[in-house]
């Protein structure tokens, strides 16, 4: 549970599903809080329900029982209050180039042409995008759609950014790369972030209350320490 005020808040979240004909729980009174500009990891097994949470956090799965609340309102169903980031390369429209995959949640929400080309280039820019604004997804690297992706999410202002393992189908050269870069954008952005992982050291390079000065370095002594403890925690 996040301290002070939540921006975000699961109550006692259930979710259940049919397996041939018989109800399997997903969810179980899952029950806290996000509070703004925060950074939050799920980390466990594989199995364990951290993406069904994220897609009812997303609106794409209504729960069984419980609900979903961002800045005190109940949600329900997809909305613009949200970005989410998925690990398929292919969450990018491959008809638009990366600038107009960035426009595209502003022009959902109605902007003027002039200002989401403008909004747009800028966080392409803060993505390390600028220079690529006109090509294609297939003219990308993995990594490179991966921050289009991110820059897409962002630029229409969602109160919260939803990351489902973004970095997962990546080599592991640049997820490195990238889970540094994450951390640097969401410092500049400020965004509440919920970051689903099944990788310990993501969880703990991303956001774990350990006492480690950033940047954080992966081959400390300090952070294999902390990767430890997560691990008993989850065994």
């Amino acid at each position: 549970m996040s301290a002070g005020v939540s921006h975000l808040e699961c109550r006692r979240l259930t979710y259940v599903y049919d397996a041939a004909g018989r109800a399997v729980p997903a969810l179980q009174d899952i029950t806290f809080g996000v509070a703004a500009s925060e950074f939050v990891c799920v980390v466990g097994r594989s199995g364990c329900g951290k993406t069904t949470l994220l897609n009812i956090l997303a609106g794409f799965l209504a729960p069984t029982r419980g609900e979903v609340l961002i800045g005190g309102k109940a949600v329900a169903g997809k909305g613009l209050d949200r970005g989410v980031v998925f690990q398929d390369f292919a969450q990018l429209f491959p008809w638009r180039t990366a600038q107009r995959n960035v426009e595209f949640g502003l022009e959902m929400k109605g902007v003027p042409r002039a200002e989401r080309v403008e909004t747009a280039r800028g966080f392409l820019r803060l993505v390390g995008l600028e220079a690529f604004a006109g090509a294609y997804p297939h003219e990308l690297s993995g990594g490179m759609q991966q921050r289009a992706a991110i820059a897409r999410a962002l630029a229409y202002n969602p109160s919260v950014l939803l990351m489902d393992e973004p970095f997962a189908a990546l080599d592991a050269l640049t997820r490195d790369e990238m889970q540094r870069f994450l951390v640097d954008v969401w410092r500049e952005t400020r965004k509440t972030v919920v970051y689903v992982t099944h990788n310990v050291a993501e969880a703990v390079r991303a956001e774990v209350k350990v006492p480690l000065p950033r940047p954080r370095d992966p081959l400390s002594v300090e952070f294999v320490e902390a990767q430890r403890r997560v691990l008993d925690f989850l065994r």
